[in-house]
């Protein structure tokens, strides 16, 4: 997937969740939105290299937006907005093997099941089957004691997913959680379960009921993201 043009900078700080101060090249300080709803926690620090995006649209009162950070091993994805158009882009070209071969792909899709509140899941593959593929796609950019781990803070929203997931998996559906590792440090990925242990144990039960975890690792190059190969996962 192409980013738009970037520009260097540095981290200031980031503050209520949404802001992030930047100083620029020339000395210039500006505040950029932060789409990212995580703690970002070890993907944080003051005075790490950043690259953001301007947007003149009259309309945003915070012009640039913060792409990616660099804690000193490459760049690190802190876009959550941007993750899902590139697992879409990879898997429209077929550079994900375990999601080749469907016809349709549609995205933000509403599930209605009995006994679960109404949710919408990131990617649906569809073969013109009574069956299709459900994928649930969450960022990863925490790391701890050399493993990629998810949540970086407790989410309710997160193990809703992995409920519904579950639930998909019992009604004969195939269900998948990906994970989009988006850093490029480690090579194994595994359940923040010391942060969220209401999230392992979720995941440990959706695996034993058959959603399948796809761990995938991301790739930034200078102007694009794109999908990279496949890590380890361990429950």
């Amino acid at each position: 997937m192409q980013l738009p043009e970037l520009t260097d900078g540095r981290l200031i700080r980031r503050y209520k969740r949404f802001f992030a101060d930047i100083e620029l090249p020339d000395g210039t300080r500006v505040t950029a939105h932060c789409p990212n709803t995580g703690s970002m926690r070890s993907c944080l620090a003051s005075g790490a290299p950043v690259q953001l995006s301007y947007h003149d649209n009259p309309r945003r009162k915070l012009k640039w937006t913060l792409q990616r950070i660099d804690m000193g091993e490459g760049w690190i994805g802190v876009n959550t907005n941007i993750v899902n158009n590139v697992i879409a882009e990879a898997i429209e070209e077929s550079r994900i093997p375990q999601l080749r071969n469907w016809k349709r792909l549609k995205r933000e899709v509403r599930v209605d099941l009995p006994g679960q509140d109404p949710s919408r899941l990131d990617i649906v593959l569809d073969d013109e089957s009574p069956n299709s593929v459900y994928i649930e796609i969450k960022n990863v950019t925490f790391i701890n004691n050399g493993y990629l781990q998810f949540p970086d803070a407790v989410s309710e929203r997160a193990t809703r997913h992995l409920k519904l997931l579950t639930k998909l998996a019992d009604s004969g559906s195939r269900a998948v959680i990906l994970f989009a590792i988006n850093r490029p440090e480690g090579d194994c990925f595994r359940p923040a379960r010391d942060i969220d242990p209401v999230y392992a144990q979720t995941l440990e039960t959706a695996v034993e009921h058959g959603v399948s975890v796809i761990p995938l690792r991301l790739i930034h190059r200078q102007r694009e993201i794109v999908t990279g190969g496949l890590l380890e996962y361990t429950l």
